[in-house]
C-alpha cells in the first residue's frame, strides 16, 4: 500500500483546525501529522514530522503566514497549501503567498455546506505532494527584451496558460516584457476571488498594463489581459483586430477558465499570427488546444520538465505533439519575442492567416 501523504495543518482557529483535520482523516490516502496554532509550533511541528504538505492560514498572531511562507521556502522547502479569507486583504496575501511559492490555495468556506470546500482542498494537497520544489528565488528583475522590429497592436499576439505553480512563472515572464511588448493574452486556473489582485499584482511588477480581460476588450501592443476567474477567455477576430470574448458556457479540460477553450480560439482566428506558451500545471488542459494552434501555423513552447512544480500541462502537450519547442522558464520570454518577430514570416502583411 502506498504511503500516506503526511499533512501539517497550521491555523489559529481552533474550530479550523479541527475541521481540515475531519476532512483530512476521512482521506485513505492522507494523514495530519500535526496541527498547530502559530508558526512558532508550526516550525517545531514541521522539524519533527517531515510532513509531505503542509497548509497555512494567511493571517495568524505572532507571525503571519506570509513571512513564515517565506521562511519554509528559504530554508526548507515544503509544497504549501495556502487557507484564505474571502476578503480583499487575503486574496492579495494569497496571490503573494503563490509568487514567495506555495503551491496553491483554498478559500474558507463561507457557508454551511462544506462539501466542495472539503474536495478542493483534498485534490489541491494531492497536487501539491507530487510537486517538485527548489530553494526560492527572488522576482526576476525588469530587462529591456527588445519588441520585435514587425510588432504592431493587435497583429501578432502572444497567448499563456498555466495551472499550478503558475502564477510565480507568468509574473517572471511579465517582468521580462518591455512596456510595448505585443499583446499577451493568459488563462490562469483561479478562482474569480483572487483574479483582481492577480492582474493588481502583476501590473505593479510589470511594465506592460495589466488587466482582467472583459467582453469587447482589444488586443493591443503592451497590453496583458487575464482570463476572469469561473469564465471563459475566447479571442475573436474583426475588422478591427482581435477582440476578447467572455463565455459561461461549462467547463472544458475540467476547468473554467479553460486554457483550451482560449488556445483553441486563438488557433481559429490567428493562426500563424500567435505564439502560445504552455507553463507548470497539473492536467491535461491545454494540450489539445496548443496542439490546434501548431497545426493552424503558430509556434509554440512548452516549459521543461526540470523548471515546472507540476509536469502535467506541458508534458500533455508535449505528448500530443503540440509543443514544438520545450525551454526552461529563464529562456522563454527571450523565444517569445523572437518567435513574435519571426511569425511576421508567417502572415500576410495586413495580419491575416498565410
Amino acid at each position: 500500500m502506498p504511503r500516506r501523504i503526511r499533512v501539517v495543518v497550521v491555523d489559529d482557529s481552533t474550530l479550523m483546525r479541527e475541521m481540515l483535520k475531519d476532512i483530512l482523516s476521512h482521506e485513505p490516502d492522507m494523514e495530519v501529522a500535526g496541527t498547530a496554532r502559530d508558526p512558532f509550533e508550526a516550525r517545531e511541528l514541521i522539524k519533527a514530522s517531515n510532513p509531505d504538505v503542509v497548509t497555512l492560514d494567511v493571517e495568524m498572531p505572532r507571525m503571519d503566514g506570509l513571512s513564515f511562507l517565506e521562511k519554509i521556502m528559504t530554508l526548507r522547502p515544503t509544497p504549501v497549501v495556502m487557507v484564505s479569507s474571502l476578503t480583499q486583504e487575503g486574496a492579495d496575501a494569497t496571490i503573494r503567498a503563490l509568487e514567495l511559492g506555495a503551491i496553491d490555495c483554498v478559500a474558507k468556506p463561507d457557508g454551511a455546506d462544506l462539501s466542495d470546500f472539503a474536495a478542493d482542498l483534498v485534490a489541491k494537497i494531492r497536487i501539491a505532494s507530487t510537486a517538485r520544489l527548489s530553494m526560492r528565488r527572488p522576482v526576476a528583475p525588469t530587462t529591456t527584451l527588445p519588441v520585435p522590429r514587425r510588432a504592431s497592436a493587435g497583429q501578432r499576439f502572444i497567448a499563456i496558460g498555466a495551472s499550478t505553480g503558475g502564477v510565480e512563472r507568468i509574473r517572471d515572464v511579465l517582468s521580462a516584457m518591455p512596456a510595448d511588448c505585443p499583446p499577451i493574452v493568459v488563462t490562469q486556473h483561479m478562482g474569480p476571488g483572487y483574479v483582481p489582485s492577480f492582474a493588481a499584482r502583476l501590473d505593479k511588477l510589470s511594465l506592460p498594463s495589466v488587466r482582467v480581460a472583459t467582453a469587447g476588450a482589444r488586443l493591443a501592443a503592451g497590453t496583458v489581459l487575464i482570463a476572469p476567474g469561473d469564465r471563459h477567455l475566447v479571442i475573436a477576430r474583426d475588422a478591427l483586430g482581435y477582440v476578447c470574448q467572455i463565455q459561461d458556457t461549462p467547463a472544458v479540460s475540467g476547468h473554467r477558465p479553460s486554457v483550451d477553450v482560449m488556445f483553441q480560439s486563438v488557433a481559429r482566428s490567428a493562426g500563424p499570427a500567435a505564439v502560445g506558451v504552455i507553463l507548470s500545471g497539473m492536467g491535461r488542459d491545454g494540450a489539445a488546444g496548443m496542439l490546434a494552434m501548431r497545426q493552424a501555423g503558430a509556434f509554440t513552447i512548452g516549459e521543461t520538465e526540470a523548471s515546472c512544480v507540476v509536469y502535467g500541462m506541458p508534458r500533455a502537450a508535449r505528448d500530443a505533439g503540440a509543443v514544438a519547442v520545450e525551454l526552461p522558464l529563464a529562456q522563454i520570454p527571450a523565444e517569445m519575442m523572437r518567435a513574435i518577430d519571426r511569425s511576421g514570416d508567417r502572415t500576410r502583411p495586413n495580419g491575416g492567416n498565410a
